[in-house]
């Protein structure tokens, strides 16, 4: 990795000066007219100092000068005001680097230490029709997880699906209240028995009450309520199936709440060996408050005066049985920014446990989905926004783009549709709210999924027609589109690497637009199917080569795939 190798001559000149070189760290550069990479430390080192940036930062340039073979690596190692070194690669460098990224598999990437890691993502509720708001955890985990497994991690990852709350109760309720026998009972029954229940409950408490009951009760393993809640859990899967299928979203593990509650027992009595369970009104809770907290945490709710349970228990006892199943290094969890109280609090109740000496526990939030007027996004329907009502709008967006869409196949069409929803979320940062506008995102210029395919597909229609036989790149670097070009491609692993670190898939969607910016800006001026030099041709048709080879994979990592035209 080209980042790691200028720390690593970083770290070795500021020893030699004996400077502090605990922490060194190398970024691109965002002035490549300048320099390709970038070293702010002389700022801190001069504050310890007692020197000028300028003056620290010439020292280490000249010391970086004395090292052996150093022009082999670098074209120019500069300070410039008020103390920033700038570092611009050789252009043997640069293609050795490439040469051994399209020799070896995975691009020569640098790869982290395996881990076993639990990744829980999806987690709708059973009985409600997937919409618009379920879209991030399914889009970003499934990025997420497929980053990991890339990187050689053993990943499992679960749906965890909500299906032992009170909703499950309200639609029972519903489904006998109407009659309405089991074999009977279809997708549409529930989506209109749910809303209908809830919101009568809310204005209700006596039948918020019964519906509770019956929850308290299925929770118990009553006879009468199960073949209800497995009903209803079969034909509500089902359909949520169909959803995650055709935004090609997959889970190792299909369980829920109800899964959880064989462990709550053995979870229950390691919680009362330890005595961190209380009293508390009739209801058991454990505390959570730190000395050091800020702002007091509630208890989390662990039984109810009732006896029923709630989420944080089901959560903790999952975690439990992760323990004992898989014994991973890391449990991820991907929910919005409401949850973040009911992580920490689950958290630092594992913490208490001992859990965490181990086993690493996130949460990694993420913001909404708005529309144009910066509110959550609703699609014609209005109050439904459904995802299959989304689906639909973004294919006929697309198709009135340009009337030879309509000339598509379905399966093109649907892997369009995908794209175009995918990369509008993916190059946004996770934790931040976004606006989803589908005529903006349909498009097939601009920041979208369509241009990034149409790069994709541009190319892969030259390389057909055009044949190159080198094996790697000469030493030649023709011209300043050709050099962003490889430029941009020796930065995959440090992109990657720093994508799976923060979790991040918008570090990588961002990366591989900036590469398509870089390829098209290098086609348009070179017109490659027309050269008569057949070594520079050849060296051009490499690159390219590769750059298609790195766009299919990546997006294959955001779970993007490539039509056969468009």
């Amino acid at each position: 990795m080209i980042t790691n190798k200028i720390e690593t001559f970083l770290k070795e000149a500021l020893q030699d000066l004996e400077y502090e070189a605990d922490s060194v760290e190398v970024i691109v550069s965002n002035r490549s007219d300048i320099s390709d990479y970038q070293y702010d430390g002389s700022f801190k080192l001069a504050k310890v100092l007692h020197k000028s940036p300028i003056e620290i930062g010439t020292t280490i340039v000249e010391k970086l000068k004395e090292k052996e073979d150093i022009e082999k690596y670098f074209q120019k190692i500069e300070v410039l005001p008020p103390g920033f070194i700038n570092f611009t690669l050789s252009n043997e460098w640069i293609n050795e680097t490439i040469n051994e990224m399209a020799k070896s598999e995975k691009f020569n990437i640098s790869l982290p230490k395996k881990e076993t890691i639990v990744i829980d993502y999806g987690g709708p509720n059973i009985a409600k029709p997937l919409h618009v708001g379920h879209l991030r955890s399914a889009i970003v985990g499934e990025s997420i997880k497929r980053m990991l497994k890339y990187m050689g991690h053993d990943v499992i990852s679960d749906v965890h699906l909500g299906d032992y709350g009170l909703q499950i109760g309200e639609v029972i309720y519903g489904i006998q209240e109407k009659r309405i026998s089991l074999e009977d009972i279809t997708l549409e029954d529930l989506e209109k028995i749910y809303p209908e229940i809830s919101g009568r409950c809310k204005e209700d408490e006596e039948l918020k009450e019964k519906c509770a009951s019956i929850t308290k009760d299925l929770q118990d393993g009553s006879e009468e309520y199960q073949p209800y809640f497995e009903r209803i859990k079969e034909i509500s899967g089902q359909d949520i199936l169909r959803i995650y299928k055709y935004l090609d979203v997959s889970f190792d593990l299909w369980q829920g709440e109800s899964d959880a509650y064989p462990y709550i027992e053995p979870l229950t009595k390691e919680l009362e060996s330890m005595n961190l369970l209380t009293e508390s009104e009739g209801a058991k809770v454990v505390f959570v408050n730190k000395e050091s907290d800020a702002k007091e945490l509630p208890p989390m709710m662990y039984q109810k005066k009732n006896g029923a349970y709630l989420y944080g228990t089901t959560d903790l006892a999952t975690i439990y049985e992760r323990r004992q199943k898989y014994h991973p290094d890391d449990i991820i969890y991907l929910a919005d920014f409401r949850q973040s109280l009911h992580f920490e609090t689950v958290f630092r109740v594992c913490e208490k446990l001992g859990y965490t000496k181990d086993m690493k526990l996130e949460h990694l939030a993420f913001g909404t989905v708005n529309g144009t007027d910066g509110k959550p996004f609703k699609t014609r329907a209005g109050n439904s926004p459904k995802l299959d009502s989304l689906f639909k709008e973004v294919k006929e967006s697309f198709l009135k783009s340009n009337e030879k869409n309509e000339n598509m196949t379905e399966q093109d069409l649907d892997i369009i549709v995908n794209a175009i929803i995918k990369f509008a979320d993916l190059q946004n940062n996770r934790e931040k709210d976004y606006i989803f506008d589908i005529n903006k995102f349909s498009s097939v210029v601009g920041k979208t999924g369509p241009y990034i395919l149409y790069t994709y597909l541009r190319i892969a229609s030259i390389l057909k027609k055009e044949q190159y036989t080198i094996d790697e790149l000469n030493k030649e670097i023709y011209d300043s589109t050709d050099r962003e070009v490889r430029r941009k491609l020796i930065e995959l692993s440090s992109t990657l690497n720093h994508a799976v670190e923060l979790r991040m898939p918008s570090i990588l969607a961002n990366y591989l637009y900036e590469l398509c910016v870089n390829i098209n800006a290098f086609y348009e001026k070179n017109h490659i199917n027309n050269l008569e030099d057949r070594n520079k041709k050849e060296n051009w048709l490499f690159l390219l080569d590769l750059g298609n080879r790195i766009l299919k994979e990546m997006l294959d990592l955001l779970g993007i795939k490539i039509p056969e035209r468009m």
